[in-house]
Order: C-alpha cells, then sequence, then structure tokens
C-alpha cells in the first residue's frame, strides 16, 4: 500500500490536470476550491510538489505540471475514469462510484488495474 503522502500528492496533480482542462490558469486558489481545502493546506502540498519537480510555479502564480508530473496525473485520471465507469456499469450509483474509484485509484497496483483496461476493452462497451 501506497503512503498516504503519495496519494495526497498524486490527488493535487490530478486536481491540476482536471482543472487544466477547464480553466484557461490554475492556481492555488482553484485547488482550494476544487478540494474544499483552506488555502495554507494547498500552498504547502504545492511547494512539496514544486520540490518534487511535479510542478512549476510562475511568478503571478500560474501553476503547470512537469513531465513528470502530468504522468502521474493521467495515470491517476485514467484510473479513476475507468474505475467510475466500471462500478457505475455494475450498478453502483454515480455518486458512490466516483467517491470508491478515488479510493482505489490511489492503491491499485499496475498489475490489477491494466488487467481491468483489457477485460474491459474485451467485454464491456
Amino acid at each position: 500500500m501506497k503512503e498516504k503522502n503519495n496519494e495526497s500528492a498524486e490527488n493535487y496533480l490530478e486536481t491540476i490536470l482536471v482543472l487544466s482542462k477547464r480553466l484557461p490558469v490554475v492556481r492555488s486558489v482553484d485547488v482550494a476550491n476544487q478540494l474544499d481545502f483552506k488555502k495554507s493546506s494547498v500552498s504547502i502540498a504545492m511547494k512539496n510538489l514544486r520540490e518534487k519537480n511535479h510542478i512549476t510555479v510562475t511568478d503571478a502564480g500560474y501553476i503547470y505540471l512537469t513531465e513528470s508530473g502530468k504522468a502521474i496525473a493521467d495515470m491517476i485520471y485514467e484510473r479513476h475514469q475507468l474505475l467510475t465507469s466500471c462500478l457505475e456499469k455494475l450498478g453502483v450509483s454515480a455518486e458512490i462510484a466516483e467517491k470508491d474509484a478515488c479510493k482505489i485509484e490511489h492503491v491499485i497496483s499496475k498489475e490489477s488495474f491494466e488487467a481491468i483496461k483489457e477485460y474491459v476493452k474485451a467485454n464491456i462497451r
């Protein structure tokens, strides 16, 4: 199982990715609003992500994913989308499917996720 710290970083990176798809620029306040977190908590997380070279922040406060940050965000986002969709197809309500996918996406192994992905491709339309 991954450390909680890693899960948190993955959530932030995924949120930045999702926001960047619908906003012209992403700022800490946008991340805070999306996650319903205090801006101070988000600022600390952004500092940590910057130190790990997962994001860059401009002088104007615009947040951009680096190559490594985008790779992690894309992986988590793909897991989230597929797992949510699978759970809904199995009859789970959209709200619960979303919440459960959010938990599963961080702990599932690459091997298990790839197996689910292949199964879905072959069997579920």
